[in-house]
């Protein structure tokens, strides 16, 4: 409860300044009368609010075995928000998503599972971030209703229009943010460019086709053995370009990094190809992160719009490509980093899921192992 909460918050603040009160004890004589005074007000505290307030709580309003009306109330509210017609979230000051509702889930193309524990503007166009959690924390601090113009990540061509309310919900130790969102267009737009369908038909072809990856891969390292790192590593790009992921860079080395190969959609300006080829791969910190830590990082709408460093022009590279997931994963073989390969997938695209980063990491040790062996030759 919300009053609980904030009474062991209170709680813990006095236990705080107890424990410096008596750190204060070994200060000279001549400054003990003001700790001796706020001593005194300390005690005046818990007796003038603490402990009446502790009173009222243990009296027994608002305990969770409360009367089953009030936990059927709570019940068919939770029904009322989760059958709604219009696409609902609650969120803290912070736009980390606590419920998501079902026609929510539809309109974002979202799952709620995934979406809840979440920063709402991790699903929103990197230009929309910042005034939207702006507003969210202003409708928090209850300085009125707000209503702006949004745009969804996977769909930056559609308006959305978000109306943001403050509501005080007994769940919830502070207040919280009701946001309703529609199109600013004629109707709502589909969900085709949803996360992933749940486990069907689609779902098996997607997991044949991964295995037909690796396949194609594990031929293409075998069928005619490069002789130049370089080689490997344009090789393995090369399977991976436009069926698996839009932009594919690799990056040879591990304490000194270089760039080596760099694939980018067909419709993408070369100049962009040639700005990545010519970027220094120390200045990418998801790069230097994985080949100093050797771990695999996979990002759904990525939070940090300098993880991949910037353009000539300035610009981060994953807003200027319109990334919105990408996988950067070591190429390592016994602990020993040989390189670094970056995937990134771009507007309406799925983003890569737990399974793909699992295929990549295995394939990962096929090109590390071809890597090595030329260091043997």
């Amino acid at each position: 409860m919300a009053q609980t909460d904030e009474f062991g918050e209170e709680l813990e603040d006095f236990v705080r300044r107890v424990a410096e009160l008596k750190a204060a004890r070994s200060v000279p004589s001549g400054d003990l009368q003001t700790v001796l005074d706020a001593a005194l007000f300390e005690l005046d505290h818990v007796a003038g609010q603490l402990w009446p307030w502790y009173e009222r709580l243990n009296s027994g309003g608002g305990t969770p075995n409360g009367p089953s009306t009030d936990r059927q109330e709570q019940q068919l509210l939770r029904a009322i928000f989760q059958r709604l017609p219009l696409p609902v979230a609650m969120m803290d000051r912070e736009t980390v998503v606590r419920r998501l509702n079902h026609s929510a889930a539809q309109f974002t193309g979202i799952r709620s599972g995934y979406a809840t524990g979440r920063s709402l503007t991790g699903f929103l166009a990197h230009a929309d971030r910042a005034a939207f959690r702006s507003q969210v924390a202003a409708v928090a601090r209850g300085e009125g209703d707000r209503s702006l113009t949004v745009h969804l990540q996977q769909r930056p061509s559609v308006s959305v229009r978000a109306t943001l309310t403050a509501v005080r919900t007994s769940g919830e130790p502070r207040t919280s943010v009701l946001m309703v969102l529609q199109p600013e267009g004629p109707r709502v737009p589909s969900a085709e460019g949803a996360p992933g369908p749940l486990p069907d038909l689609a779902e098996t072809t997607r997991h044949a086709a991964q295995l037909d990856l690796v396949d194609a891969m594990s031929t293409a390292l075998l069928a005619e053995p490069a002789k130049t790192r370089a080689a490997v590593l344009e090789q393995a790009a090369r399977v991976l370009h436009g069926r698996f992921a839009d932009w594919v860079i690799t990056d040879e080395g591990a304490a000194r990094l270089c760039r080596m190969t760099v694939l980018g959609p067909t419709d993408q300006p070369g100049t962009q190809v040639e700005e990545l080829q010519a970027q220094d791969p120390a200045s990418c910190p998801l790069v230097v992160e994985a080949a100093r830590g050797g771990s695999t990082a996979l990002q759904v709408r990525p939070d940090d719009p300098d993880a991949f460093g910037k353009d000539a022009s300035g610009a981060p590279v994953l807003v200027s490509a319109n990334v919105t997931s990408l996988l950067c994963v070591p190429l390592t073989v016994n602990g020993a980093v040989q390189g670094v390969i970056t995937l990134f997938r771009c507007g309406a695209r799925l983003a890569f899921s737990m399974a793909e980063a699992q295929i990549l990491d295995m394939m990962s040790r096929h090109i590390a192992l071809a890597l090595r062996n030329l260091d043997r030759r």
